[in-house]
């Protein structure tokens, strides 16, 4: 009987126990910002919370930004559980292209409420949700499995740093290491990819990386290293910061530029977008196809397609080239002749396919310029030979150059 009585005794002192561990959460204000850049005005915000084995439990809760900041609200929740999913819903500032995006992104994150008052929405935090639920489904704890996901996530960019903030903590408009882990990682992952593509990318990296946190698509890594090649760093500091003061916002952009270099020196990701030279173009042959250098007199094309985020220079130097003076939209812009190295300085000011024609001579001594063509008259010189010089995406010496020979 006695043995009976103690029984229930710890029966009812287990039972207060638990109900000491489900008892009710209350929590008075949570908020923070849904940042890809900021997104806009009118962006839903829906809280769920979810039970100890990452179960919805039902309970929802609702909110919206408003404000062109990022920023929301809840307040006075109350929740059984402290751990909830965050869902955010709406259109965004692209700071690689200095515009609000055209169609609404979706984005996630997770989280421990206990003894938090704030909490963030970012590319980090969504990446991970998908591999943190499968830690957990396999017997890692929560802060186990943030740990985890967050670790592999970063390494695919190329990122090996300790004891990282929870990304749910991360703010790119503060300084700090971390904070410029999240920049970077977020305008790797943005690129000049349309928001169906950005999309699409993030949704095809959570589940590629969810079983095992390794990225096992080629596709995809390609993918990143062809966003990172071509960003124009400098213009996105310039765009956040002038987002920000127009929005009256003290921020300090952190220094997000060394990560996305590093990734770009150290991936192995192989990249597999580049600017093309096509053998042909509307005007003939192209002067711009590496394999030819041998051309017969007549009319070429110097054709390039330049993937979004790219820039090409090529100088023509020699006496035995000239160009028909009225040619319009052809994605190239040029300079005043150079009379001392006997050249131009082509520029494409769009990218795409960029065309336009060039008309080579067989000379067998100086002359003026003939026609409708531009080219001033020069000195004796070696008469069948053309000089490219191509300088892609700015550097400051030729990428590649060419020597052309010119035949009857």
């Amino acid at each position: 009987m006695l043995a009976l009585i103690a029984l229930i005794l710890a029966f009812c002192s287990c039972s207060q126990e638990q109900e000491v561990n489900t008892a009710a959460l209350d929590v008075q204000t949570i908020g923070g910002y849904v940042q890809k850049g900021p997104f806009l005005n009118g962006t839903s915000i829906t809280f769920s919370e979810l039970s100890e084995e990452f179960v919805p439990t039902g309970k929802n809760f609702s909110t919206q930004i408003n404000d062109n900041k990022g920023s929301f609200e809840l307040l006075n929740l109350t929740l059984v559980s402290p751990y909830v999913e965050l869902e955010a819903n709406g259109f965004y500032y692209n700071e690689v292209k200095n515009e609000n995006s055209a169609a609404q992104l979706t984005l996630y994150a997770l989280s421990d409420l206990t003894d938090k008052s704030s909490l963030n929405v970012n590319v980090l935090t969504h990446l991970e949700r998908n591999r943190v639920k499968h830690l957990i489904a396999n017997g890692l704890s929560f802060s186990e499995a943030k740990s985890q996901s967050q670790r592999e996530i970063l390494s695919l960019f190329e990122i090996d740093k300790q004891n990282v903030a929870n990304s749910e903590l991360l703010d790119i408009t503060k300084q700090g290491d971390d904070n410029a882990i999240l920049l970077a990682v977020s305008v790797i992952l943005q690129g000049h990819l349309s928001i169906s593509e950005l999309s699409e990318l993030l949704a095809n990296i959570s589940t590629d990386i969810r079983e095992d946190g390794l990225l096992n698509n080629p596709a995809l890594g390609s993918m990143l290293i062809n966003n990172a090649k071509y960003l124009n760093l400098e213009n996105i500091r310039q765009h956040l910061e002038n987002r920000y003061e127009a929005l009256e916002m003290d921020v300090s952009i952190p220094d997000f530029e060394g990560y996305v270099n590093a990734f770009i020196e150290n991936t192995d990701f192989v990249l597999t977008r580049h600017i093309e030279y096509p053998a042909a173009g509307q005007h003939g042959l192209n002067i711009l196809d590496r394999e030819k250098t041998q051309y017969a007199a007549g009319d070429y094309s110097m054709k390039a397609v330049l993937p979004e985020g790219t820039n090409l220079k090529v100088k023509i130097s020699g006496d035995n080239w000239v160009y028909p003076a009225m040619q319009n939209n052809t994605g190239w812009d040029y300079s005043e002749w150079n009379a001392t190295e006997k050249s131009r300085l082509f520029t494409s000011v769009k990218t795409g396919e960029i065309d336009f024609e060039i008309r080579f001579q067989y000379k067998e001594n100086s002359g003026a310029s003939q026609g409708d063509t531009i080219n001033p008259p020069s000195g004796n010189t070696d008469l069948n030979k053309v000089n490219l010089f191509v300088y892609e995406n700015g550097t400051p010496e030729p990428t590649w150059t060419k020597e052309i020979t010119i035949t009857p």
